[in-house]
């Protein structure tokens, strides 16, 4: 019987493809760790607004944002241990490589389109 396997490495993806997609998934490292560095502080009321403290509604939405940050965060750092690793741009369900595009959109992109509409519809 033969055995069809698909190359693990992300050969669809250009030298200059790559450096391209390592320096998005830093600019978003950056970016994540600074928004988190921001929700970490302390709210401080604008001019002129109302003074108080934080409503239980603005604490909620800050840790809400701040949990989302947090999963970007660690699927960026993911990306970029895979890039180094050599399997960025390979899908962990089917092993098939995820599309240019799709990676230009979302560098951090674990699933091709495909499986990735498989994983939400079974939610």
């Amino acid at each position: 019987m033969i055995r069809h396997t698909v190359d693990p490495r992300p050969t669809h993806l250009s030298p200059e493809d790559l450096a391209a997609l390592r320096e998005d998934l830093h600019e978003q490292l950056r970016f994540r760790r600074e928004q988190l560095r921001r929700l970490a502080r302390p709210v401080v009321p604008r001019a002129g607004a109302a003074h108080g403290p934080q409503t239980a509604a603005q604490i909620e939405v800050r840790a809400e944002l701040a949990a989302s940050a947090r999963m970007v965060l660690a699927d960026v750092e993911a990306a970029l241990r895979r890039l180094a690793e050599g399997s960025y741009g390979v899908c962990h369900l089917c092993r098939r490589p995820v599309d240019r595009e799709r990676l230009a959109i979302v560098p951090q992109a674990r699933y091709c389109a495909r499986c990735q509409q498989v994983k939400e519809a079974a939610r």
